[in-house]
């Protein structure tokens, strides 16, 4: 018999592990994107109250495995899914994928956190922001020397020097070219999420000698097993008989 699972999820690994899930599995979303409705399982939109309320949510639907596949940069998150596996004694599988590395003509540069952001940007004209929504809150600190370009899942009226993109992945490099080109981009800010969806910007870069600003990856908590790709997971699923 197939156990129940809770696949807390919002990445593209983790809606197409959904697909493949039976109905008595949960796939849970933060509800900042669009929310699926044609999947086999079920699905669940918002927060559990952390950890301890996590925990309590285990516990009362009867779930025997949790599965993270939230975003790399999702800490809080991966943080509280360990947690609540420790107090209600489930196992917590998890999918660490790696961040890119850079390569042959890669002038990328790690900063912590907004403000070494904001240092390292102070010398740039054009920047495309592709960090979610952080830069929207930062707004009005536009430098008057600044044009910035914010692209999230959700478009929203600009500001003055301001343009908000709303776009999801994955992106074709042409397209990248493209938006490149008309923003004038003259530096790109990004996480190192590692995705393949979201990469085409980073040939762009290396292609027109741009640098690139990565916000440095969280530390994320231990589980019980960790996988560096989808087909590693899937595969150790299939061997549970998860009804895939």
């Amino acid at each position: 018999m197939s156990p129940r699972i809770l696949l807390l999820g919002g990445t593209t690994e983790a809606l197409r592990l959904a697909r493949r899930l039976g109905p008595e599995s949960i796939y849970s979303l933060a509800g900042l994107g669009r929310v699926p409705d044609d999947l086999p399982c079920q699905v669940r939109v918002g927060g559990f109250g952390g950890a301890e309320g996590l925990a309590g949510f285990i516990r009362e639907q009867g779930i025997e495995l949790l599965l993270d596949l939230t975003h790399p940069y999702a800490a809080q998150i991966s943080a509280n899914a360990a947690r609540a596996c420790e107090l209600s004694g489930i196992a917590c599988w998890a999918l660490r994928r790696p961040g890119w590395q850079a390569g042959e003509g890669d002038d990328w540069r790690e900063v912590d956190n907004w403000a070494g952001l904001v240092e390292a940007l102070k010398d740039f004209r054009r920047p495309l922001f592709t960090l979610g929504r952080e830069p929207l809150e930062h707004l009005h600190e536009i430098p008057l020397h600044q044009h910035w370009t914010v692209r999230c899942l959700t478009a929203q009226q600009g500001v003055p020097r301001a343009e908000i993109i709303g776009a999801r992945g994955p992106f074709e490099l042409d397209e990248e070219r493209a938006l490149f080109a008309r923003l004038g981009t003259d530096v790109l800010i990004s996480k190192n999420s590692g995705s393949q969806s979201t990469e085409p910007k980073l040939q762009v870069a290396r292609e027109l000698g741009l640098p690139v600003l990565l916000l440095r990856r969280p530390s994320l908590p231990s589980v019980k097993r960790e996988f560096v790709s989808f087909e590693a997971l899937a595969e150790a699923l299939s061997g549970i008989a998860v009804g895939m």
